[in-house]
């Protein structure tokens, strides 16, 4: 099959219909239901994108076999690898103005790391380190659509997974049989869960404790597999937004879900990791997933903080409130991130780690500091948006208004200094959509969590480097 278009993505999700429940009922077709189908819209115009003939050579490359494939598979074996694969993520980052969090490409890179690091799903059963690889490749060749779920359910954070009130509170094996694992249990967050074909499932680094070994389980199965359940949260968007009114909200809304798994069985060769606590623990650093995900990551943040400037440079000309010291000082703020950003994706790439079979891995550390730092300058980025755009972004009246009696009230007094009364209240509503809106906000508390516990994020900064170098400085300095 190889690359796809966004007519194969969506015959194929019509063909395996999951068990998918939003806003009280159960959902019969994704791809038409009024609150889904602008979501797998949206998807399948990143697959498109594949087949543009001003981007297919950017987006595919040719594997081993000769086939073509979607370079965010790519196991990259040069530094020019990793400059086109981030080209190619750029592309889909820039469709949706960085605004989808869990575009294909993310767990594309996570796959391809597992499959390049067979060694460590050996360490549980050479089977293993074969269900990875083999996995890999259908993906790939079938350029499927794949998401995760990874964090457990918030029951009572003070305790662990075996200290649960309900043995299944979180997900676990609950038998063992010939044709594979039988589990129960619950995880989150499962973002475009009902809309994907395959999910993902890995343990949290160190989330496990000795004794707790039915909790240890990595594998991947499909998204219409019997016995899983998708509840999703409350759509933001029933499918009667309008794109003049909620220019972001209509297009690039996401489904977010929590993930039940009520007896699914897990096919033998479907699982990569099993029963092994401390292998579980260190998976995520074994593989050296974060240096391929941390680098799509990246990429899609600078697009977004792009955007989120952008906004802001806008909405200070529509009104010439840039023409003053203290808004160009907040302006030029956001800019410096921007360059910060970007900087440090270029430092990743050119501090590239070689491996032994000659994967080339983004270096780990610029792309730790981005994923603490993004969330931060993204908030303040929507913060100075909000500032700048101030009582505006409260007022704005609907298309409906402006085509109505009261339209030329409207176009007299809505004005802006740079445009007419209809292209500054879009420019106003597109502001608004993008930092105070339920679609806004989402996006909001969405990047502060995306990459997991803020706190244990900037500790792991600390504790996972060697500080040799900077302590010498001090030993240095101190020397008479």
């Amino acid at each position: 099959m190889a690359v796809r278009d966004g007519k194969s993505y969506v015959t194929r999700l019509k063909a395996h219909p999951g068990d998918v429940w939003i806003a009280g009922r159960k959902v019969a077709d994704v791809t038409t239901d009024p609150t889904l189908r602008r979501p797998v819209a949206a998807m399948a115009m990143l697959y498109d994108c594949q087949f543009d003939k001003d981007l297919r050579a950017k987006m595919t490359y040719r594997t081993d076999d000769g086939d073509e494939a979607g370079l965010s598979f790519i196991i990259p074996r040069s530094h020019d690898d990793l400059v086109r694969r981030r080209g190619a993520m750029r592309i889909w980052a820039d469709a949706t103005f960085g605004t989808m969090g869990r575009s294909p490409d993310f767990l594309n890179t996570a796959l391809a790391s597992m499959a390049d690091a067979p060694e460590v799903f050996a360490e549980c059963s050479a089977k293993y380190a074969d269900n990875v690889r083999r996995y890999y490749h259908y993906c790939r060749d079938n350029d499927l659509f794949l998401t995760h779920t990874l964090v457990n359910p918030p029951v009572d954070r003070s305790k662990s997974a075996s200290q649960q009130a309900d043995e299944y509170a979180y997900l676990g094996v609950v038998e063992e049989t010939q044709d594979g694992l039988i589990v129960r249990g619950a995880k989150m967050l499962a973002t475009h869960g009902p809309t994907a074909d395959e999910l993902v499932v890995y343990p949290l680094p160190f989330s496990l404790h000795q004794g707790e070994e039915k909790y240890a389980l990595a594998f991947a199965i499909a998204t219409d597999t019997p016995g899983l359940r998708f509840i999703c949260r409350e759509p933001f968007d029933s499918g009667n937004q309008s794109h003049w009114d909620h220019p972001l909200g209509s297009r690039f809304e996401e489904p977010d879900a929590f993930a039940v798994f009520n007896n699914v069985l897990v096919p033998w060769d479907r699982v990569f990791l099993h029963g092994n606590v401390g292998l579980a623990n260190i998976m995520f650093a074994r593989t050296r997933m974060q240096c391929h995900t941390g680098h799509q990551t990246a990429v899609r943040g600078l697009a977004k903080c792009e955007f989120m400037t952008a906004l802001a440079v806008a909405l200070a000309r529509s009104v010439k409130t840039d023409v003053y010291l203290h808004v160009q000082e907040k302006l030029g703020e956001c800019l410096g991130y921007l360059q910060l950003i970007e900087g440090a994706i270029l430092l990743a790439e050119h501090k590239a780690e070689v491996t032994a079979q000659g994967t080339w891995r983004p270096a780990l550390e610029p792309l730790q500091a981005l994923r603490y730092h993004i969330p931060r300058f993204y908030e303040r980025m929507v913060q100075v948006t909000q500032l700048l755009g101030a009582g505006g972004l409260l007022s704005n009246p609907t298309e409906a208004d402006l085509e109505s009696d009261i339209g030329a009230d409207i176009r007299r007094y809505y004005r802006g200094a740079d445009r007419d009364a209809g292209a500054k209240i879009r420019l106003s509503k597109l502001a608004w959509d993008a930092t105070g809106t339920q679609f806004g906000q989402r996006q909001l508390q969405y990047e502060r969590y995306y990459a997991g516990d803020p706190v244990q994020m900037g500790a792991s900064i600390y504790t996972v480097q060697n500080h040799a170098a900077l302590l010498a400085l001090v030993d240095r300095a101190l020397r008479l």
